[in-house]
């Protein structure tokens, strides 16, 4: 296998455009509603799968409904799902979110079983065979804040498993936490607000330097509309965003990290690997929800040139 994606797996419910909630039993027509695999580490793996990777996914979901769908939205997209355990006691963690016009995204959201996830879920030697394992959301995560778990990181990583990480939320307490695995990571995707809530820094640059003193060798700070900014030891770049027309914001941040793996997985540098990212997210832009308008590779690129 090329990529393990590890963490958190959310199913998403999407409609889009809504202004507001209506009162009693009112009824809004919209324009689309969606179901789609999401959370830092479903909805990376799905966008690695549409970008030509062969991904397995790691992490925890109810033995239910919900997870049925899950299971089978990921695996249409060419996913191998058995990495994911079934919770017999906790749902699958699932969001509703209701697109405003401008694309912004609120969310009603359940945590479910992505808080049960321990490192008894990852098989033996997983880590270690993979080319490529990215942590999503290890901050909801935490049951993998464990000796045990970073053994089988720094295991991996001296076979030649590259690890990237990704944080899913914006809370400080659960942010803190998932600074424990920087040590164990070589590339770090957070964005400006998670950056700035791990560091205490406003500026970007200046909490990505802090950041690249816990472990990471890059730090990559997603800035929404304002593009990204790329830090390496003694080197900084800010990349901007292509110009497209902005539906939805959702899985943005997932598929940053799908396109910066991708390029990665084809021997680009990190400065290079970022530009797929952008163009990744980009594309994901244009459309309601986390796998919107990813038709390929192709045309990921083609936003580039």
């Amino acid at each position: 296998m090329t990529v393990v994606t590890l963490g958190a797996h959310i199913l998403d419910v999407l409609a889009r455009p809504v202004e507001g909630i209506p009162d009693g039993q009112g009824t809004v027509v919209v324009d689309e509603i969606r179901v789609t695999a999401a959370g830092a580490a479903a909805g990376t793996a799905v966008a690695l799968a549409r970008l030509g990777n062969e991904v397995i996914s790691v992490g925890a979901i109810g033995d239910d409904d919900l997870g049925d769908l899950l299971v089978t939205i990921m695996a249409r997209n060419g996913v191998d799902a058995t990495g994911l355990v079934r919770r017999t006691a906790d749902q699958t963690s699932t969001s509703i979110l209701p697109i405003r016009p401008d694309g912004g995204r609120p969310s009603f959201h359940v945590p479910g079983a992505n808080l049960t996830l321990t490192t008894g879920a990852v098989g033996p030697g997983l880590l270690a065979a993979a080319r490529f394992v990215h942590l999503g959301g290890p901050d909801v995560t935490f049951g993998l804040n464990d000796p045990a778990f970073f053994e089988m990181l720094a295991a991996a990583r001296r076979t030649g498993t590259v690890v990237t990480m990704d944080p899913l939320s914006a809370m400080p307490d659960l942010l803190a936490g998932a600074a424990a695995f920087l040590p164990h990571v070589d590339h770090f995707l957070p964005n400006e607000e998670q950056a700035a809530a791990m560091t205490g820094e406003s500026d970007p640059e200046k909490a990505a330097a802090a950041l690249l003193t816990q472990g990471p060798r890059t730090v990559i700070v997603t800035l929404g509309a304002d593009g990204s900014l790329v830090a390496t030891a003694g080197e900084v770049h800010r990349l901007p965003v292509p110009p497209v027309e902005v539906v939805d914001t959702t899985g943005c941040g997932d598929a940053y990290c799908a396109g910066f793996i991708t390029g990665l997985a084809h021997g680009k540098d990190v400065l290079e690997a970022a530009r797929w990212g952008t163009a990744a997210a980009a594309t994901v832009a244009q459309g309601l929800g986390s796998d919107a308008c990813l038709t390929g590779l192709d045309a990921v690129l083609a936003l580039l040139k």
